[in-house]
C-alpha cells in the first residue's frame, strides 16, 4: 500500500480497508508502505501471498509484479503484461480496437506541443497516458480560446482525446465475469475529488439505463479484460451519450486495480452480487499467483 505514486493517499486508504477486511475474513496481515526497502521489507516477512493494494505508477503498471514474479511471491490482481498494457492508455485502446470495443480518437502529443496550440478540435481532454483516478485531467470546452493552461507535474508525453458528452457507467470484473453496471452521477467531471470525496459523487446501482446499454457494457468489460489479459478483479470505465442510444457508448479505459476505498464502485459492485467486502478480498488473496 501507499508507495511513491500520485495515488499514494488513495492507496493507503485502499490498504487500510482491505487489510482489517482480510483480518476479519481469517487472514493475518502484516500492512507494508511500498518504499525504497521493499525488497529487504518482503524478504524479512517471507508472506505466503502479497495483496497488492498500490494504485498508480509503478504499483498498477508492471513495475512492482515484475518484482513479485522475481521473488516468487504470489499477488493478486493482475500480471506484468496486463498491469504494463492497461496503463499504458493509448496501447490499451489500440488492444480494444482490435477488439472491435468502441473507443473514441486520440492521439499523443508533447506536454509543450499541447500547451502551445490545439492539436484537436475542441472540445477534447488533456490528460497522462499513464495514470489513473482522473490525475492531471484537463477538460478544454467548445469554444476556447486556447489550450490548457497544465501543471508543471504533467508528464512530458500526454493524451488528448475527443470529448464525449453524456454519463459515466463502470462494470467491474471479477474472474471473468461481469458484476454490474453502475451510473455516476457528479456535479461536473468526474475528477478525484468526486471519486474520492465523500459526497462527491452518487452511485445508482444497477444502473438505470436502457437493457442494451446495459448489456454492451457487461459485454465490453468481460472483452476488455480478457484481451487485456486481466486476472482477478478489474473495472472498466464508459462514457455514454444518451442522445445516441447504443451508439453513444465508448469504452474510456480498464482499470486492473480498482480503488477498495468507502466509496468505491467494486466493492458496491460485488455487494449487489451477495459478495461481502472481506469475501471479495478472500477471493482476491486465494486467486492470487506469480505464473502468469
Amino acid at each position: 500500500m501507499g508507495g511513491p505514486s500520485a495515488e499514494r493517499e488513495v492507496s493507503l486508504s485502499t490498504g487500510k480497508e482491505c487489510a482489517a477486511a482480510l483480518r476479519d475474513a481469517g487472514y493475518s496481515v502484516v500492512e507494508i508502505d511500498a518504499g525504497d526497502d521493499l525488497v529487504q521489507r518482503l524478504r524479512a516477512e517471507a508472506p505466503d501471498r502479497v495483496f497488492n493494494a498500490l494504485h498508480g505508477r509503478w504499483g498498477e503498471d508492471g513495475c512492482v509484479q515484475g518484482l513479485l514474479e522475481w521473488l516468487r511471491i504470489p499477488y493478486t490482481h493482475s500480471g506484468v503484461l496486463a498491469s504494463a498494457l492497461a496503463m499504458d492508455k493509448e496501447r490499451a485502446k489500440a488492444a480494444f480496437r482490435n477488439e472491435g470495443l468502441p473507443v473514441v480518437e486520440s492521439l499523443l502529443a508533447s506536454k509543450a506541443e499541447v500547451g502551445r496550440a490545439h492539436v484537436m478540435a475542441p472540445p477534447y481532454v488533456v490528460k497522462p497516458y499513464n495514470e489513473g483516478s482522473s490525475v492531471g485531467v484537463y477538460l478544454v470546452t467548445d469554444g476556447a480560446n486556447g489550450p490548457p493552461l497544465m501543471d508543471e507535474k504533467m508528464p512530458e508525453t500526454v493524451m488528448v482525446e475527443t470529448y464525449v458528452p453524456g454519463r459515466d457507467l463502470t462494470c467491474s470484473v471479477l474472474d471473468g465475469e461481469a458484476l454490474c453496471v453502475t451510473d455516476i452521477y457528479s456535479e461536473g467531471w468526474y475528477d478525484y475529488h468526486a471519486k474520492y470525496s465523500e459526497g462527491g459523487s452518487r452511485h445508482v446501482v444497477p444502473a438505470e439505463v436502457p437493457a442494451d446499454v446495459y448489456a454492451a457494457c457487461t459485454d465490453y468489460a468481460e472483452r476488455a479484460h480478457r484481451v487485456l489479459g486481466c486476472r482477478g478483479l478489474s473495472r472498466t470505465d464508459f462514457r455514454w451519450d444518451d442522445s445516441r442510444g447504443l451508439d453513444g457508448l465508448v469504452v474510456l479505459e480498464t482499470n486492473t486495480q480498482p480503488g477498495m476505498t468507502p466509496t468505491s464502485l467494486a466493492p458496491e459492485q460485488a455487494a449487489h452480487r451477495g459478495i461481502s467486502f472481506p469475501d471479495l478480498c478472500a477471493r482476491l488473496v486465494e486467486d492470487a499467483s506469480c505464473d502468469r
